[in-house]
C-alpha cells in the first residue's frame, strides 16, 4: 500500500530539476558541497523538496529518518543532503554509485562534478556494477522491450506492450539515451516521460534521470566515454586538514524481505583499519554505521 500510495503522489508533481554543480576539492581531499537545511511549510512533501533541491527522494527519506515524507510537519527542518564525499574511484566520465542513487558527471574542464539523482533497477532486476563506456547517443529513442517485460506488463497490469514504442510521449525512455557496452548492449542511461521513479529503484535495470538532467548530460558526453557502475555503501576519507570522515548508506535489499530487515554494514579491511585509528572516535563511528544516513561525518576524537 505505501508503494502506490507513493507513486499517487509522485504522479502529481510537477517536474523541475536543476544540475548540482560542485567543484573539485583540492589534492587528497574528498569532501564536496555543504550541508543544507530546508524549513516544511504546509503542503510541503518529500517528492518536492527533492525536486527544489534535485536530490533523490530515498536519500532525502534516509537523511531525515522518522519524518513522515508524505505530511511532513510545517516548521520541522530537514537536511538536504547536498555534502558528500566523492566515491573511491578515478574521476572521469561518468560514476554512478549504486547505495546512493546518485550519478556523478566529472567535467572534462577537469574542475567540476556534476551530481544527479537516479533510478535503477528494482529487485530482481537490479542494475549491475560495470566498467565500461558510451557505446551510442540516441536523440528521441524508440524503445524495444524484451518478451520478458512485455509478458511481465501483461501480468502485472493487464496491458499488452507493443513491440517497438516509437518516440513521442508515450515512450518512457523520454528523448534521450545513451546505450552502454556492458554485456549485450541492453543497459542504457535515459530520460523519462513520467514524473516518478527518480531517486528510487523503479527500473528494469537502466538507469534514469529527470528530463533536464538527461538533456544537459547527454549533451556533454560523447561515444567512448567512461561509464562506471559502482557499490561503495561506505566511503571514508582523511581530510588534508586532519577530519576522519565517513559516510554510510543503506545497502541495497536483494529480496523483498530484506527490505523489511534492518541491514548491516559490510566493511573492507580498509574500512576496518580506518575507524580503527588511535584518534577516531569508536561512539561516532559506531553511530554513523548504524544510521546510515548517508551523510558525511567527522568521527575524528
Amino acid at each position: 500500500m505505501m508503494r502506490i500510495v507513493l507513486l499517487f503522489i509522485l504522479s502529481l508533481t510537477p517536474a523541475i530539476s536543476m544540475a548540482n554543480v560542485y567543484t573539485l576539492p583540492e589534492k587528497g581531499s574528498r569532501l564536496i558541497g555543504e550541508i543544507q537545511e530546508h524549513l516544511v511549510e504546509k503542503g510541503d512533501y518529500f517528492q518536492t523538496i527533492s525536486k527544489q533541491y534535485n536530490v533523490g527522494i530515498l536519500e532525502l527519506m534516509e537523511s531525515n529518518p522518522g519524518v513522515d515524507p508524505f505530511l511532513p510537519t510545517p516548521g520541522t527542518k530537514l537536511v538536504i543532503p547536498t555534502q558528500m564525499l566523492l566515491p573511491d574511484v578515478p574521476r572521469e566520465g561518468i560514476v554512478l554509485n549504486l547505495p546512493e542513487l546518485r550519478l556523478y558527471y566529472f567535467a572534462k574542464n577537469g574542475k567540476d562534478v556534476h551530481v544527479f539523482p537516479v533510478g535503477i533497477g528494482r529487485i530482481g532486476r537490479e542494475t549491475p556494477e560495470m566498467v565500461t563506456r558510451i557505446k551510442s547517443r540516441i536523440p528521441n529513442p524508440s524503445w524495444t522491450p524484451p518478451a520478458s517485460i512485455r509478458k511481465e506488463h501483461l501480468e502485472e497490469r493487464g496491458e499488452v506492450l507493443p513491440r517497438v514504442v516509437q518516440p513521442g510521449p508515450d515512450n518512457p525512455l523520454g528523448k534521450y539515451a545513451m546505450q552502454l557496452s556492458y554485456g549485450d548492449g541492453s543497459y542504457l542511461i535515459h530520460g523519462t516521460n513520467k514524473d516518478f521513479g527518480i531517486g528510487m529503484r523503479v527500473s528494469s535495470g537502466c538507469v534514469r534521470l529527470n528530463p533536464d538532467d538527461i538533456e544537459w548530460l547527454f549533451n556533454q558526453t560523447k561515444y567512448g566515454d567512461p561509464v562506471r557502475v559502482i557499490n561503495q555503501t561506505v566511503k571514508i576519507s582523511t581530510e588534508p586538514d586532519g577530519r576522519h570522515i565517513i559516510e554510510v548508506h543503506s545497502a541495497l535489499s536483494k529480496t523483498e524481505l530484506e527490505m523489511q530487515q534492518e541491514k548491516v554494514v559490510s566493511m573492507s579491511s580498509e574500512i576496518v583499519k580506518f575507524i580503527s585509528q588511535d584518534d577516531i572516535d569508536s561512539f561516532k563511528a559506531n553511530d554513523a554505521l548504524l544510521t546510515q544516513n548517508g551523510l558525511p561525518v567527522d568521527i575524528r576524537l
